[in-house]
């Protein structure tokens, strides 16, 4: 069987599926004519935007989903982020996962100074007034629901924005929100 695979700039304010229930969400199938069976391998929340890869091979995306590969996602916090509790990033959290206490695995995480230049949310985040931010990279190889999310709120520097920039050796590039790339041999990009 021909599979297909793509990558896409998920944009904010879309959920990372096809279908489902209730009209009033925005779903990835409005931006694209995606091929029947098609599935975003590993999801991005509503409030989250960046690189996501979809394909029809659900061995592919299992592979993917499961494999420990490194994602990497630019975090907005609100606050002057510390070093300090850069360093407790780096080196795992507790944080809650459904009621349970989950330990995070070490990661990487270093500050983006300056400010990494982005397309401009959909949804403006906040004024200068309301305080100065920071900017961050934070690579992981685990994939918690709302797990970055979690991670700085924890230290009390709530995200307030997340894009994803690279999974493996797939990078974002210069896609745009919205953007879509058909690609063949996704697994070979990895």
């Amino acid at each position: 069987m021909l599979h297909h695979h793509f990558i896409m700039y998920k944009p904010f304010g879309y959920l990372s599926q096809f279908i489902g229930e209730g009209n009033k969400k925005k779903r990835l199938g409005e931006l694209y004519a995606f091929p029947p069976g098609t599935m975003s391998i590993g999801r991005l929340d509503e409030k989250s935007e960046g690189l996501l890869l979809l394909t029809t091979d659900g061995k592919l995306s299992n592979y993917i989903s499961s494999a420990g590969i490194e994602k990497e996602y630019y975090v907005q916090v609100d606050g002057l982020i510390s070093q300090q509790a850069m360093e407790q990033l780096e080196q795992g959290i507790e944080i809650t996962l459904e009621g349970i206490k989950y330990q995070t695995k070490p990661c990487k995480a270093c500050l983006l100074e300056p400010a990494p230049e982005l397309p401009l949310r959909s949804r403006k985040i906040r004024d200068d007034r309301h305080g100065p931010t920071s900017w961050m990279a934070i690579t992981l190889t685990e994939g918690k629901f709302r797990q970055i999310r979690k991670m700085t709120a924890a230290l009390g520097f709530p995200t307030l924005r997340l894009i994803r920039m690279r999974i493996g050796h797939i990078h974002l590039m210069n896609l745009l929100p919205g953007e879509v790339l058909k690609v063949e041999g996704l697994l070979n990009r990895l």
